[in-house]
């Protein structure tokens, strides 16, 4: 086991295992099976992905979506480890050619979907790659699918337990980042595993702050502010409909919010084309049903929004766990309208199975529950997933960060559950407010509830008001909703307690109208200088994914960025010590980051080489600094001034003290976000046009086929800027 620390380093760039990762790979390495559950941005990938490299033989993972497939396989690439996956998106030449890389031994990693790994024709190759080479370990990830009970349920994935009887001698790990107890219990029958180690992390994911705001005429206004406070972030914002997605991404581009939609009415090849511009940064927003999501593993997205009602709440977790997977500070917002809650079951009556009925009903009564509440939502996330959290106030959700106060309602709560009793406890809560409000409906009028004597009592208090009451008395359990479809509101026991004036009523009510938002997120700001050269890094990173076609956290996060903007390292050994540079990287992108690194502290006068316990020295002194000078403008906005001003882009770089490529990148980035920028200065027309004319013919996905095709009279420089020009024209 002594090589296991070693191989982390050498391919992953890490000193140190998250927790729990050492002791799984360990086991797995000993050919134990196992269950694995990791709340998303845990770490589960490695825990398969390291035994694959120490383990002879070939690792078979299971996933279940494209997408996830060829993120996976272009990270380990980049990190050195050969890897690949087989599905319908390749031809047959392709897909003959790496049965012929498993089969040879060339491979030490490939990723199958569930449809494709029980084919009789992939069984036989299995059985081939298992005599020439060996079959390592199977790896069966989103295992949760598995299950009728789990939010994603797949009955392809039932079959997998008969790659666990063909193939006795090779381990099985199962893994997933959600699963309640009774998921985890059908995960070990469904997929047959034996004597399986069981590694339950924390659901807890710190970084994420959770919010859930009341869904009403001011939320869409609300939404823009939330997308406008981080413009360039990475957003996700979840809508139940696919015309909901169309609607909402229509109305966010009039207002100025670079978006793209994504849902199962698109055509693969939009889909496919929406989503790239997303992971590689090249658009902020993206607007989307539940359709996108599952396995996507871009580790940068600060936001992610419910717009509507999710169906569950173990799928509510799955979806705003996408937020903040490299650690850092991010948003989880939830807009909350019971209203929403018609839209779902109506879904759930589409479905013909009774029993699929029920545990969607179940679901969906535990998701009102947490919109609902007034306690912590940290604590009921991780209390639906049998977790308690050990602390009073996670200091990172919306209820823990707003000061509340207990206010008696007592009378408040007697009006309305009079009003239930003298209404015959026929009808639902909206019709009580109704009531209670004094509204002036044929309904009410027809039914005669104007002449009761609560008719009207409550005009003093809002719909809203009445509204939050009445969902308090259900929690409280002072009032109980039938289950039968029609939300029908019943008195209990507890009810005639209260209207015996037996038993007080107390509501939890802000004490102040606006929540201390992200309050944690300040002991993570970089300092402005520091801020600035992680801008600067950004910018050389996503020209170096855009060259070799891959999303730009495949070169490095933004964790790692933050380190190296902090760090400012300028050694081979300091340059290695940065957490996420491996050996592969590190011979890949000493020389670029190192070089960008060096100009950009000579030009601005900042110190380079720094160990961690001088960086709050460095950030005390920019701090005083700029708060002499004041804000600085954008690094992007100071180019193209000088552009405008007449400048070339030789000498704005040189006045800099940056990269040519990296004024070129801010050039790139503005066109994109929609700024008008003559770059006949830089490429001539008739170079333009021929650039045009390849870029068509081939797409512009990847740079590099391409340059290739241009030969080198075209510079990767100007095939950039004249791509960015066709896609603001589109």
């Amino acid at each position: 086991m002594d090589n296991i620390e070693q191989a982390l380093k050498q391919y992953f760039g890490h000193d140190t295992f998250l927790p729990g990762q050492h002791e799984i790979v360990e086991q797995v390495v000993s050919r134990r099976d196992a269950l694995i559950l990791m709340p998303t941005g845990g770490g589960k990938s490695l825990t398969y992905q390291l035994p694959a490299l120490l383990l002879p033989g070939l690792t078979i993972v299971v996933s279940p979506l494209i997408a996830l497939m060829q993120d996976q396989v272009d990270r380990l690439k980049v990190n050195g480890i050969p890897a690949s996956f087989i599905n319908t998106s390749l031809s047959n030449t392709e897909r003959i050619r790496r049965e012929s890389e498993a089969l040879n031994g060339s491979l030490k990693l490939l990723y199958v979907a569930p449809e494709r790994v029980m084919a009789d024709n992939f069984l036989a190759l299995l059985d081939r790659i298992e005599k020439n080479v060996g079959i390592s370990l199977l790896a069966v990830d989103e295992a949760h699918c598995v299950s009728e009970w789990g939010h994603d349920f797949r009955p392809e994935y039932r079959q997998l337990w008969q790659l666990r009887e063909r193939y006795k001698h090779s381990p099985t790990l199962a893994l997933t980042a959600t699963a309640t107890e009774r998921v985890r219990d059908d995960i070990l029958t469904q997929l047959r595993l034996r004597d399986p180690y069981i590694h339950i992390a924390s659901f807890n994911r710190p970084n994420l702050y959770y919010e859930v705001r009341q869904k009403n005429q001011n939320t869409y206004a609300e939404l823009v502010q939330l997308l406008r406070e981080q413009p360039e972030a990475s957003s996700i914002v979840y809508c139940t409909t696919r015309k909901g997605v169309d609607e909402l991404c229509e109305c966010l581009c009039r207002d100025g919010i670079r978006a793209l939609p994504y849902h199962a009415g698109l055509t693969n090849e939009q889909r496919t084309e929406h989503q790239r511009r997303f992971i590689r940064d090249e658009v902020p927003v993206l607007v989307a049903t539940v359709a996108f999501g599952m396995g996507i593993s871009k580790p940068d997205i600060r936001s992610v929004i419910h717009y509507d009602l999710p169906k569950s709440l173990e799928g509510y977790y799955q979806e705003s766990g996408r937020a903040g997977r490299d650690g850092l500070p991010a948003q989880c917002i939830l807009f909350f309208g019971h209203g929403d809650r018609v839209k779902v079951e109506y879904l759930i009556g589409q479905k013909q199975d009774v029993n699929e009925q029920y545990i969607a009903l179940e679901q969906l009564r535990h998701m009102l529950a947490y919109g609902d509440s007034q306690t912590c939502r940290r604590r009921r996330l991780l209390s639906y997933f049998g977790e308690t959290l050990n602390v009073e106030n996670c200091g990172n959700c919306d209820i823990c960060l707003r000061p509340m106060a207990l206010e008696d309602r007592t009378i408040d709560a007697q009006k309305f559950l009079s009003c239930v009793a003298r209404t015959q406890q026929r009808f639902g809560m909206r019709y009580i407010v109704d009531v209670l409000r004094g509204a002036n409906t044929q309904r009410i009028r027809d039914m005669g509830h104007n002449q009761l004597s609560t008719y009207g009592i409550g005009k003093d208090r809002s719909v809203d008001e009445w509204q939050y009451l009445g969902r308090t008395l259900l929690q409280q359990e002072l009032l109980y909703e039938s289950t039968d479809g029609y939300h029908i509101l019943k008195l209990n026991a507890l009810s005639h307690e209260v209207l015996r004036k037996q038993r007080k009523v107390f509501i939890s009510v802000p004490v102040v109208a606006t929540p201390a938002h992200q309050a944690k997120t300040s002991q993570q700001v970089l300092d402005p200088a520091s801020q600035r050269l992680f801008q600067h890094l950004r910018s050389l990173r996503r020209v170096l994914a855009d060259e070799q076609g891959v999303p730009p956290y495949v070169v490095f996060s933004e964790a790692t960025l933050r380190t190296m903007a902090q760090l400012r390292p300028q050694t081979r050994t300091q340059f290695a010590r940065i957490p996420g540079v491996g050996d592969c990287k590190l011979e890949a992108y000493f020389k670029p980051f190192t070089d960008e690194i060096r100009l950009y502290c000579q030009a601005h006068n900042l110190s380079m080489g720094l160990e961690p316990s001088l960086v709050g020295r460095e950030q005390e002194r920019d701090a005083v600094l700029a708060s002499l000078v004041g804000p600085a403008p954008s690094s992007r906005m100071v180019t193209l001034g000088l552009y405008r001003a007449g400048r070339d882009i030789e000498a704005i770089a040189r006045e800099r003290g940056l990269n040519l490529r990296t004024i070129i990148g801010h050039l790139v980035e503005l066109i994109e976000s929609g700024e008008s920028i003559d770059i006949e200065r830089i490429v001539l027309p008739d170079r333009q046009k021929i650039i045009c004319n390849a870029l068509q013919m081939l797409g512009g996905d990847m740079l590099k086929p391409v340059k290739e095709f241009l030969g080198e009279e075209y510079s990767y420089e100007e095939i950039r800027l004249v791509r960015a020009l066709t896609r603001q024209a589109q």
